[in-house]
């Protein structure tokens, strides 16, 4: 199975591409998309949707894992995000590709045994279930990798759902 992980952001997107054959994981691809704080929300959408697609194009996962979005202190914040997650999951569904969200708390407990660890114990996990020589950075890209991971367990595991 092929997983695209997203961390959504209006202003950064963090995606993580990993591949499992048999018992082995492989991070494929990890980086973010940007869009300029400056500009339009709209422009910025625009942006993230093209990028996010052609990433998509160029990739072809199986699946995609998206880490949903949460109220938090900052309403503007969650608004954009939700807005940015709109449009990746839009690209997503115009190619066929299933799209699964999950929580942080949900992501931190799956790659990590702890719902409440740190950034820093995220990567750190991240890197070794990936056998990487370094820790995964930004902290955008390294979450969509975690994210990715959360999706390749939970879909291990799951009763009734798409095959793994």
């Amino acid at each position: 199975m092929f997983v695209l992980g997203i961390d959504p952001g209006l202003t950064t997107t963090g995606y993580g591409a990993v591949r499992r054959t048999g018992g082995s994981l492989e991070a494929v691809a990890v980086g973010v998309i940007r869009t300029d704080a400056e500009a339009m929300q709209a422009t910025r959408l625009a942006e993230i949707y093209r990028d996010l697609c052609s990433l998509l194009d160029e990739l072809q996962p199986d699946a995609l894992a998206i880490e949903r979005v949460f109220l938090n202190r900052n309403r503007s914040t969650a608004i954009g995000v939700g807005r940015a997650s709109g449009v990746i999951m839009l690209g997503a569904a115009q190619r066929n590709i299933p799209v699964d969200e999950y929580t942080p708390t949900a992501v931190k407990a799956s790659v990590t045994g702890d719902g409440g660890a740190s950034k820093v114990q995220i990567k750190q996990m991240v890197a070794r279930r990936l056998d990487l020589a370094t820790l995964p950075g930004p902290p955008d890209a390294a979450d969509a990798l975690a994210v990715a991971l959360c999706h390749l367990q939970t879909a291990r595991y799951a009763i009734g759902k798409r095959p793994a």
